[in-house]
């Protein structure tokens, strides 16, 4: 694409969208020429571009003014344009309120510890504790541990991915990874991607650096709507995508491979960038690993996150971000936010993953979640009226619970808290007040006395 044409869809995109208004004069040649960094000539170019499609119109010494142009499109209502985010004041608020200990843990977001604890890992950090050059030596700087990108990289590999170790940045957890990789890519003012629910951190990425949010729904079959993401791109100049298609949280769907070539394609035709948040990837069901958008992505559009944090407990919040091209760059960021990765754990990490440990203890997990999240959706299910709507899916460890359209969601869990029970509403993961009749339950407990009198508590109070 030549860098009028890729000038000119920028400028449609925001034409269609309504950012100017039909009569609005644009920018003249040389002030767009120093917003864009374009050159005068790839500027008239553009313009000339914009006015064959009759999306503008030229007055002699006046300059150029949008046209009015009737704009059509049947999902038009479904895309959202969130221009200011705030919600970080809520999920500081959330957070805070369910450290207490005497709180069922329902609205964690992290795994019951007891199943992500492994005495090999111990042993092997207890290992590499005795050697002193291991911690005592200067921070490990980014990119990280090489042994640990090369294992990884190597992970890559056994799903078709052909990886170097050079792409990939260690960071500290996954959550690092999404917001590094969200200050490579964007400046205070660009518009980003995020479906309609998503991981609070993302929204809270979006507030942090000023970006605007267009928000696509979920399709209520296939997880990912196409069709709403085809008109989004095509209406908004959006630079980034910041999606979850493997074990969403919190709905916990995992996207058909069709839908993922599908917009592999639509990120390389729109020439947008696209940060997979792919956290959960190990905790399926099945028995064959999802692939992720990067084994799609020919042309190096989707940076992949993912973490250790979610298999291997909060306290190994070790993540990294299959970079490619950005890599250095990330580098760089990471060398004014977290500088490094605690060295100890990445060379315990390093030296468990070289054998089958890993392995063993993912196949457990993943037996372990499957039949507990089955359990408590069946007692759920038995418990709680219609109204009350649970869908399964075959991966993680949570369940999204629909309530009745007159519960509110965050009323819930404020009333629940006053009964030491947390629970996930839905305000922490969408913008949107009227939507607030969803609440996601950890499933990874077992269902001892304490916890079924915790259910039958959460039960109780729902029906009342």
């Amino acid at each position: 694409m030549y860098k009028s044409e890729q000038l000119a869809l920028s400028l449609k995109h925001l034409i269609e969208s309504g950012f100017w208004k039909a009569h609005e004069k644009l920018p003249s040649l040389r002030q767009q020429a120093n917003t864009s960094g374009f050159s005068l000539m790839t500027v008239m170019n553009a313009y000339q571009d914009l006015e064959a499609q009759g999306l503008i119109y030229s007055r002699t010494k006046l300059g150029y003014f949008v046209a009015e142009v009737p704009i059509t499109n049947a999902y038009k209502t479904n895309v959202i344009l969130n221009e200011q985010i705030e919600i970080n004041s809520l999920i500081f608020r959330y957070l805070k309120s369910i450290q207490n200990e005497n709180i069922t843990p329902f609205g964690s977001a992290f795994p019951n510890s007891q199943l992500l604890f492994s005495a090999k890992l111990m042993q092997t950090l207890a290992q590499q504790s005795k050697y002193r050059q291991n911690y005592e030596q200067m921070p490990s700087l980014p990119p990280g541990n090489i042994e640990l990108r090369k294992l990884i990289a190597q992970r890559y590999s056994m799903q078709g991915i052909q990886t170097d170790p050079s792409d990939i940045v260690i960071t500290s957890g996954g959550l690092d990874a999404l917001n590094l990789s969200l200050k490579a890519l964007t400046q205070a003012g660009d518009y980003i991607l995020l479906q309609e629910t998503i991981f609070y951190g993302a929204w809270q990425a979006a507030e942090h650096l000023g970006l605007k949010v267009i928000s696509i729904p979920e399709h209520l079959e296939y997880g990912f709507d196409v069709e709403a993401f085809k008109d989004a791109i095509t209406r908004y100049p959006i630079k980034v995508c910041l999606l979850m298609l493997n074990s969403h949280n919190p709905v916990g769907f995992t996207v058909s491979d069709e839908i993922k070539l599908q917009l592999a394609q639509l990120l390389h035709e729109h020439q947008i960038y696209l940060i997979e948040d792919d956290v959960y990837e190990e905790l399926y069901h099945g028995h064959k690993k999802p692939l992720s958008m990067k084994y799609f992505d020919q042309q190096n559009w989707v940076l992949h996150c993912s973490s250790f944090s979610k298999t291997l407990g909060a306290g190994f919040r070790i993540g990294w971000v299959y970079a490619g091209k950005f890599s250095e760059h990330i580098q760089h960021l990471q060398l004014m936010s977290t500088i490094s990765v605690n060295s100890l754990i990445q060379n315990a990490l390093a030296e468990y993953l070289s054998h089958r440990h890993y392995e063993k203890h993912l196949k457990m997990l993943r037996s372990t979640m499957k039949r507990l999240k089955l359990q408590y959706y069946q007692y759920l299910s038995t418990h709680l009226p219609d109204s009350f709507k649970i869908k399964l899916y075959p991966s993680g460890y949570f369940l999204w619970i629909s309530l009745p359209k007159y519960l509110n969601s965050h009323l819930i869990y404020q009333q629940l808290l006053e009964q030491n029970i947390g629970v996930a509403p839905g305000t922490l993961f969408y913008q949107m007040e009227k939507e607030y009749h969803h609440i996601r339950i950890n499933c990874s407990f077992e269902i001892d006395e304490n916890i079924e009198i915790a259910l039958n508590q959460l039960i109780q109070h729902l029906k009342e």
